[in-house]
């Protein structure tokens, strides 16, 4: 899309089939159409794919009301548990010691550290949506793991396209569609059971994990007609925070370790700045980032040259609007391409190298750009608006 952007200027159309997608590209406009025009493009793009699995609920495939109140819950509750907590912060260091663990019993042998990775990241989530962690030799765990990767993959194939241009034929033929189907629907059977697991052996009233908080939310709300608190949105909102970060956090730390042997010199000035600030006795923390500025650029730059997403978020305008001088009708896609923001020449002075000091100063002192954005620019929900 940067490409097309070189000829077709910063906003452009393409076709996808039938349908019209407006893309905007480079940091100055896409933090406009993410910001000035964050009422008019509010709602969520709901593909046939999309419309026919996810049934409009949960937090990442829901919109208006329903994603309002499911995410305001959602990011409350996280912080109940420890988001951005010491609490949470052990068991982050749990996982990370049992990853220096796994590679220091390998003495040098080849390892591919994709799925030790991946388990970690579900080890954290489990704890927090589900109370407790799995065995990496759970069977029922592993085809977890299994559904979870297909669907991430699933979601970037030729079939994909496919399904979103000719739903009503591909709903009738076989391929890979009628797997990613299977796949979601074994997630949704293991949230189930976790569901069931947690009403039937709760012994406390005191809510100790995300499930148990939820369930408490559903009693408390069962006689507001305008809740949307009930366990089909539980299932849905359990399989977005469980998948949303594994495959995406655990692909960030694999290109994390392949720049570190890509790159020696980087992994040797990380490896002594982590030494001079922290001794070999103690645990890493989170606090300990202000003595350590290199190693902090070096992890923002991975996240920002190895962006794991294509584009971003796909927005859609929620009424007829004018974006940028250009008349835009109603449920028109709009599609910031935050790639082009991560890669943006008039914003980063080597923007296709792998440069920590992107995020240095002149005296070696750690600082973010405006335009590091991977995860998007996010506003409150007091203001309305979608993040």
């Amino acid at each position: 899309m940067t490409q097309l952007s070189k000829v077709y200027g910063k906003v452009f159309t393409i076709w996808v089939g039938h349908k019209p997608m407006i893309v905007v590209n480079g940091f100055r406009l896409v933090k406009q159409v993410l910001s000035n025009y964050s009422e008019e493009t509010s709602c969520r793009v709901v593909t046939p794919f999309v419309r026919d699995t996810m049934k409009a609920k949960g937090i990442l495939f829901s919109s208006g009301h329903t994603w309002k109140e499911q995410r305001r819950f959602g990011i409350s509750v996280l912080r109940s548990l420890g988001l951005g907590r010491r609490s949470m912060e052990f068991c982050v260091q749990e996982e990370a010691g049992h990853m220096v663990e796994f590679f220091a019993s390998k003495r040098g042998e080849s390892v591919d550290p994709r799925t030790p990775l991946f388990h970690a990241f579900c080890s954290v989530i489990s704890n927090v949506i589900f109370g407790h962690p799995f065995d990496i030799e759970d069977k029922v765990f592993q085809k977890l793991i299994e559904c979870i990767e297909y669907e991430a993959h699933f979601f970037l194939s030729t079939f994909h396209l496919l399904y979103e241009l000719f739903p009503w034929l591909m709903r009738h033929l076989p391929g890979p569609h009628q797997k990613a189907f299977s796949c979601l629907e074994h997630i949704h059977s293991f949230g189930r059971s976790e569901i069931r697991r947690h009403k039937e052996k709760r012994e406390t009233d005191e809510p100790r994990d995300f499930i148990d908080f939820y369930l408490d939310e559903i009693n408390k709300k069962k006689e507001d007609p305008e809740s949307t608190f009930d366990e089909a949105n539980l299932v849905h909102v359990i399989y977005d925070l469980f998948t949303a970060g594994t495959d995406t956090g655990s692909s960030t730390l694999c290109w994390a370790l392949l720049f570190m042997v890509v790159y020696p010199d980087i992994q040797e000035k990380v490896q002594a700045e982590i030494d001079a600030a922290v001794t070999r006795s103690q645990r890493i923390s989170y606090e300990d980032r202000m003595n350590l500025p290199y190693t902090n650029a070096v992890i923002h730059e991975i996240q920002r040259y190895k962006y794991v997403l294509l584009v971003g978020n796909f927005r859609q305008c929620a009424k007829d609007a004018t974006i940028f001088g250009f008349p835009m009708k109603k449920d028109t896609v709009i599609i910031p391409d935050i790639a082009s923001v991560l890669y943006d020449p008039e914003e980063w002075e080597t923007p296709h190298q792998f440069n920590p000091n992107h995020f240095l100063d002149k005296e070696g002192n750690f600082f973010v750009r405006d335009a590091f954005i991977p995860f998007s620019i996010g506003y409150s929900l007091e203001e309305g608006t979608r993040g």
